[in-house]
């Protein structure tokens, strides 16, 4: 503001100046000339007028977004003037003068008798000394600005330690109620947080940081309190009854249920000030802004929402969500760490946004984990996860590396329609229930080497750029049906009891050495465009591969304990059946093995 009064000042003094000189200097007959040219004085006029209208405006515009309750600290220091300053100004003043004099005398014409002369030389000298008050004028009047602005910052420094002061005691008593036993007192104290934050933009982080700091308390929920079966004997405590700190039985002691409203306000506070937009779609007057970051390592948090939120490096690292935790269509900003935490119910994250790194490695989730539509631009990591519930990821987009390394999945899991563009790794993942990717695209290698599969596997119509599954165990039926493998698709050492491979596509290499098809192993129309390897398989059931078309088959020391049926199979290239075993086998059609 002070860089802008200046400028403001330089150019006012500059105006007076210039027209002053032009009221003296410039010949009487040139504003004649002008006064008597309207097309030449209209433009000057309303130019000016524009450039005036123009530097009000926006000093205007600038004071309105400056506009805030919170103390404003005083611009740059003021340095102080030199010891040199005013000696140099005066001999400026005495220097500008006599030069002024003596060019004015140096001037006068040689004309007219000696009286004329000599009015002139004295006007001249007028003149020239008028021109050394100007000079003079001007440097006391840039003296008095300068004092001026002295004065002007020594105020605003006042005011802004008066400001910061009233800040702090405001901000010490907030904090000493947050420490009171009284639950009113400590709602009071989070609103007042709450009001001191929203109209001071400089301490919002540091009031965020004491609201986490309070949610990171140990707590115990009411609900999470067990229930007695039987009648509770008559000396036994009051398991809903407030209870004192252990080791300080002079403290009053807190309702939990009380502490459950004040957590619960703590938590709407912070979500309500970090929706960057209104339920409406407008902006919102209460956001604190994309910067604010948020550290509720190790917190109980009760039915948390923060839908919609802007959150920007949170840790929720061995968080305790109690009840449904909500995070549907927020926006994570860097990274989100969620390690380690345990969500007892459901959690929704549809529609989120995860522009950095998402951590949930052994992340404990109870209830549905919802992550459908969910835009994972970093690193997707679920190493060791547990999800006791249905897990949704239908229609998420993974453009990082998603880790879901030794999950488990003891409930139903969908992945249908997900879009994944670098390494999907599902290594060592157990998946009890049923298991559905659908429509889903592998952009990368999807590793599923050592996976567990108990319940049906649905990989239908799934686009698989390199494919290893190497000794994983289908239990279910595991329908590849109309999937299409761009790259190598390794299946060596699987074990499938109902192995569904209908009309799929294999481009490079399909590697099913010594797989174990418990079941019936069905591949009928599909297509081995490369090698299509089952050496040492064993098939127990029927291998049915009508209407399959070989590049190069190898079915070296492959054991067909069933029906073997190859029914207008076309082998375009070299085909091997050396040390296979070989049980009722059905040779039918052009282009068979027969042939």
């Amino acid at each position: 503001m002070t860089t802008r009064r200046l400028s403001v000042a330089l150019m006012v003094v500059g105006g007076v100046v210039l027209l002053t000189v032009a009221l003296v200097l410039v010949p009487r007959p040139w504003w004649n000339i002008l006064a008597s040219g309207w097309s030449l004085l209209v433009p000057v006029a309303v130019g000016l007028a524009v450039l005036v209208t123009g530097v009000l405006l926006w000093r205007r515009d600038d004071v309105e977004h400056q506009v805030s309750a919170a103390p404003t600290p005083p611009d740059r220091q003021v340095r102080p003037l030199r010891s040199w300053v005013v000696p140099v100004g005066v001999v400026l003043v005495g220097v500008v003068t006599w030069a002024a004099v003596t060019w004015l005398q140096g001037s006068v014409p040689a004309v007219g008798d000696q009286v004329e002369r000599a009015k002139v030389r004295i006007e001249s000298i007028r003149t020239g000394l008028t021109i050394g008050a100007a000079v003079t004028g001007a440097f006391v009047l840039l003296l008095a600005f300068r004092r001026q602005q002295l004065a002007e910052r020594t105020q605003q420094a006042t005011e802004y330690d008066a400001g910061e002061k009233r800040v702090t005691e405001l901000y010490v008593k907030a904090a000493d109620q947050l420490g009171s036993d009284k639950a009113p007192v400590r709602l009071a104290g989070l609103y007042a947080l709450e009001r001191l934050a929203h109209d001071n933009p400089i301490h919002r982080q540091s009031i965020v940081e004491v609201i986490c700091a309070y949610l990171r308390m140990p707590f115990t929920p009411p609900d999470g309190q067990p229930t007695p079966t039987a009648p509770p004997p008559a000396d036994a405590p009051d398991l809903t009854a407030p209870t004192a700190a252990p080791g300080d039985s002079d403290k009053p002691a807190v309702d939990p249920r009380e502490e459950r409203q004040v957590r619960l306000a703590a938590q709407r506070i912070l979500a309500r000030h970090l929706r960057p937009t209104t339920p409406e779609g407008g902006p919102n007057p209460l956001h604190w802004g994309p910067k604010v970051t948020l550290d509720l390592t190790e917190a109980v948090l009760i039915d948390l929402d923060l839908g919609g939120c802007h959150l920007h490096n949170a840790t929720f690292t061995k968080t305790h969500f109690s009840g449904v935790a909500g995070f549907g269509g927020a926006t994570f900003s860097g990274v989100a760490g969620f390690g380690g935490a345990t969500f007892s119910g459901d959690a929704g994250f549809g529609g989120a946004t995860f522009s950095g790194d998402a951590r949930f490695g052994e992340v404990t989730f109870s209830g549905v984990a919802g992550f459908g539509e969910v835009t994972f631009s970093g690193v997707a990591g679920f190493g060791e996860v547990t999800f006791s519930g249905v897990a949704r990821f239908g229609g998420a987009t993974f453009s990082g590396d998603a880790r879901f390394d030794r999950a488990k999945f003891d409930s139903g899991v969908g992945f249908g329609g997900a879009m994944f563009d670098s390494i999907a790794g599902f290594a060592g993942v157990m998946f009890s229930g049923g298991v559905g990717f659908v429509g889903a695209k592998f952009s990368g290698v999807a590793r599923f080497d050592g996976a567990t599969f108990r319940g049906d596997a649905r990989f239908d119509r799934v686009s698989f750029s390199d494919a290893r599954f190497v000794e994983a165990m289908f239990s279910g039926v595991a329908g590849f049906g109309g999937a299409t493998f761009s790259g190598d698709a390794r299946f060596d050492r699987v074990s499938f009891s109902d192995a569904r491979f209908g009309g799929a596509m294999f481009s490079g290499v399909a590697g099913f050495g010594l797989a174990m098809f418990s079941g019936d192993a069905r591949f009928g129309g599909t297509m081995f465009s490369g090698v299509a390897g089952f050496g040492g398989a064993t098939f127990s059931g029927d291998a049915r591969f009508d209407r399959v078309s070989f590049s190069d088959a190898r079915f070296d020391g492959a054991m067909f304990s069933g029906v073997a049926r190859f029914g207008r199979a076309t082998f375009n290239g070299a085909v091997s059946f050396d040390g296979a075993t070989l049980g009722g086998v059905r040779y039918d059609g052009p282009g068979s093995v027969a042939e």
